[in-house]
């Protein structure tokens, strides 16, 4: 059904199944344009006057249903707030969409660095449904803006956690420890900061990165809508983001 916007977000089971359905739509629209899945293995859903591509399970493409199983897993980690990134990538490393999930304690007011607001002043449903809309369309103007993949793309997921709360054996249904930490681009790569979620329970920031040279033809100014995006230049992507981790809460 529509990804419909509560009037309210009183609880935090009510934000967490926002955020769910928000990972799935931005996840979808990303691999539906960049041509990853065909068309069978998405459906056609709203997120308010906003068309989107929702992928599938489907049994022709054992691909889609992969990510769904992997999409579930993240949902798990997701829920039990261990969750810290998310890294989807396209190997070698040619593109990278990185989800960052941060938690509030029993519903905390965030400062999310607004010029129009307060640092105490709260989250509104209005406030987290411009957000969404934004980030959506965000995505769906970069990726129409961005240079072919290559035809062998191979894409894989990979998880980090907030390891002062997250038990040293846990691993998500679908998932397994990983030997590496970091993913190395052979080319120069560019970062670029698309946009943020907040709720009063969640937020979720989502920051690509890709080779330089299919960023070149991407004009800039496109992201600034309601928000400052900006293009910074990176040897690589590691866990540990000086940015991030000075924003922690």
């Amino acid at each position: 059904s529509a990804v419909v916007f509560p009037k309210k977000i009183a609880t935090e089971q009510q934000s967490l199944m926002l955020v769910k359905r928000l990972l799935a739509v931005a996840v979808s629209c990303i691999t539906y344009l960049r041509g990853i899945f065909p068309e069978s293995a998405y459906g056609t859903r709203y997120m308010d006057d906003v068309c989107v591509k929702i992928l599938r399970e489907d049994k022709n493409c054992p691909g889609s249903t992969q990510l769904v199983k992997w999409m579930l897993g993240c949902y798990d980690a997701l829920q039990k707030k261990y969750f810290n990134n998310y890294w989807l990538c396209l190997q070698t490393v040619t593109e990278c969409y990185h989800f960052k999930f941060k938690y509030t304690h029993n519903g905390l007011l965030l400062d999310f660095g607004s010029k129009d607001k307060k640092a105490d002043s709260s989250i509104t449903c209005a406030d987290t449904k411009k957000a969404s809309i934004l980030l959506i369309r965000k995505i769906y103007v970069l990726m129409q803006n961005l240079s072919p993949l290559p035809n062998d793309v191979c894409l894989t997921m990979k998880l980090l956690y907030y390891d002062e709360v997250t038990p040293p054996d846990y691993q998500p249904p679908g998932f397994k420890e990983a030997k590496d930490e970091g993913l190395m681009f052979n080319e120069e790569p560019m970062y670029l900061n698309v946009g943020e979620i907040p709720t009063p329970f969640h937020m979720l920031k989502l920051k690509i990165t890709t080779e330089k040279q299919r960023m070149e033809n991407v004009d800039k100014n496109i992201l600034k809508q309601g928000e400052t995006a900006e293009l910074l230049h990176v040897c690589g992507v590691s866990r540990g983001d000086p940015e991030e981790e000075s924003q922690d809460m």
